[in-house]
């Protein structure tokens, strides 16, 4: 940990806090590690939830696998994950980055514990093994992927946890459902995964970047959007959020709408990130941002968006 800190609402009776930290090169977890550290020191509950796609591409490329990006009907940019693809991920995700992470929470101090989205059906839901994309401006069905929407979190097993002092340091694949008993791991989306985790604990969500938030002007940082607490101003993050970023808003919407106290979109690679991120530091959305009259799961946004591929950082 470096230097002093703000409390950064660090204490026993506060919500949990979810931290994703992003899986693109530019992103260093070092800060956020530190930071997990001293929230967890301070009584305050954390769950960590970590990306990867940079490492996934790495690891299909050393094995002679082209990485497979294709676009949804609505825009949203994914990866295509086929069975060998699926092999690839699995092994980067849960095999390499999650036991590094790990590994660095517990040199700095934390009593963490990496687990996959399969291990004791901790993120599941339906498979699905095909999606609509859109190739060369025509509609088309692709078959054999292993991709899957989370429908389910296994909050007791967090929670019994975090009772228990630890920090679970969590990655896809989730627990695919076939629909006939059998469970296959499949790929999900990293900010949605920790969206859904957010949710089921009633946590606050920090979801850490390479930028410091939401620009109105993508290209200029002097515009970023500290704060959406009403429908128009989500709206107006909705409309600024562009590539990447427009998941990470729709992931924030869907922490909400699961029962989520706030969400920030912060970044990684400031000082003191998480606590930073807890103080206002960054973009943050509120809950009444959804509106007094939001639906039940109306944050469900794409039905190819929870693909894992395309996230930068």
């Amino acid at each position: 940990m470096s230097g002093e800190r703000t409390d950064g609402g660090a204490a026993a009776d506060e919500p949990p806090v979810v931290v994703k930290i992003g899986g693109a090169k530019a992103v260093d977890p070092a800060g956020a590690v530190g930071d997990v550290a001293h929230l967890a020191a301070n009584g305050r509950p954390v769950v960590v939830v970590h990306g990867g796609s940079t490492v996934v591409d790495e690891t299909l490329e050393r094995l002679g696998i082209e990485p497979e990006y294709v676009e949804s009907a609505s825009g949203v940019t994914g990866r295509f994950t086929d069975a060998e693809t699926m092999e690839a991920f699995a092994m980067a995700m849960a095999g390499k980055l999650n036991t590094e992470l790990t590994a660095q929470f517990r040199s700095a101090g934390v009593d963490a514990v990496g687990l996959s989205g399969v291990d004791g059906g901790l993120l599941s839901g339906p498979r699905k093994s095909a999606v609509r994309v859109i190739e060369d401006g025509k509609r088309k069905i692709r078959r054999g992927d292993h991709s899957g929407k989370i429908e389910s979190v296994n909050a007791d097993l967090l929670s019994g946890l975090l009772a228990d002092g630890y920090t679970p340091v969590v990655s896809p694949p989730m627990a695919g459902d076939e629909g006939d008993g059998e469970v296959t791991p499949v790929n999900a989306d990293a900010d949605r995964a920790a969206a859904a985790v957010a949710g089921a604990l009633g946590a606050d969500l920090v979801l850490l970047t390479d930028v410091s938030g939401v620009y109105a002007d993508p290209d200029d940082p002097g515009t970023r959007i500290d704060a959406a607490a009403t429908p128009d101003e989500l709206a107006a993050v909705e409309a600024a959020a562009e590539g990447f970023m427009g998941k990470k808003v729709m992931a924030a919407t869907e922490a909400l709408d699961g029962g989520a106290g706030r969400v920030v979109i912060a970044d990684a690679n400031v000082r003191d990130p998480v606590v930073a991120a807890l103080d206002g530091e960054g973009t943050t959305i509120k809950r009444s941002a959804l509106g007094a009259d939001a639906d039940e799961g109306g944050a469900d946004g794409d039905e190819n968006a929870e693909v894992e591929g395309g996230e930068t950082a």
